[in-house]
């Protein structure tokens, strides 16, 4: 305990470090813009289309359906924020400035994932917020949407971790914001906005066994409260993979990394 909760303090700090830049340099404003247009065109522009393949056959009803993956897609672009963060920390040299201070070195790493996920937090509330003006409405219970923010938050936290690998192995601030772009397209090749029996067979192969689109239909079975089965513990399973695994690869490179630093 008394090793830990230095950590928890330096963690703290470095956390209101990585919200007083979030405020100086809003990348929150992209997290609601892209996902609220990407909203806007799909129900506005296509989803009388859309929504033809689906039981009830028009524009609200494809809202309902749209508004999960939308969600997610708002998530999957909280991994570009703590990569641009943490490879701009490493350009800056303030990272070597950091280890000659008694702080813990998981901290700075820590605190841009915590950081991050708190403006992905905020990001989603507000996305939700565009979606329930457009009519967009749940019958979840108090512990369906309890549920919903829940997987929510562990998806975002996971993602940052995966963030933050990325950009500690970038090799600039450029690379940084690129190295995410696959993750946010992952939403879009899912069940988020088209059934995925409505795509080719090969297509059809790589959205079912790709993490978001079990995390997409978990999230629509915690705000419609239909049944959840199987997507929920594969959604934890993959949760668990994308976070351990971001949090072990970010922790080494950013051992090697510093070790090289003169």
């Amino acid at each position: 305990m008394s090793a830990i909760a230095p950590s928890l303090t330096d963690a703290t700090t470095m956390l209101r470090r990585n919200i007083r830049h979030a405020v100086r340099y809003p990348i929150i404003t992209y997290l609601i813009a892209l996902p609220v247009v990407f909203l806007l065109l799909f129900v506005y522009v296509f989803g009388g289309t859309m929504g033809a393949g689906l039981p009830a056959g028009d524009t609200a009803s494809y809202l309902l359906y749209v508004v999960p993956g939308v969600l997610l897609l708002t998530v999957a672009g909280g991994a570009t924020g703590p990569a641009i963060s943490v490879a701009q920390d490493l350009s800056e040299g303030i990272i070597t400035r950091f280890r000659t201070m008694n702080i813990s070195r998981s901290a700075v790493l820590m605190g841009h994932v915590l950081g991050n996920t708190i403006q992905l937090m905020i990001a989603t509330v507000a996305v939700l917020l565009v979606a329930l003006l457009m009519g967009f409405r749940a019958p979840a219970s108090v512990w369906g949407w309890l549920g919903a923010a829940g997987l929510l938050t562990l998806i975002s936290y996971a993602l940052c971790w995966l963030g933050v690998a990325f950009g500690v192995y970038a090799r600039g601030v450029e690379s940084a914001s690129n190295l995410p772009m696959p993750i946010m397209i992952l939403p879009l090749l899912s069940s988020g906005f088209v059934p995925t029996e409505s795509m080719p067979s090969w297509m059809q192969w790589f959205a079912e066994h790709q993490p978001f689109t079990p995390f997409i239909e978990t999230l629509r079975s915690l705000l419609f409260g239909t049944p959840v089965g199987s997507d929920a513990w594969i959604s934890l399973a993959w949760i668990v993979v994308i976070g351990v695994g971001g949090w072990l690869w970010a922790r080494r490179l950013y051992e090697r990394k510093t070790l090289r630093t003169p």
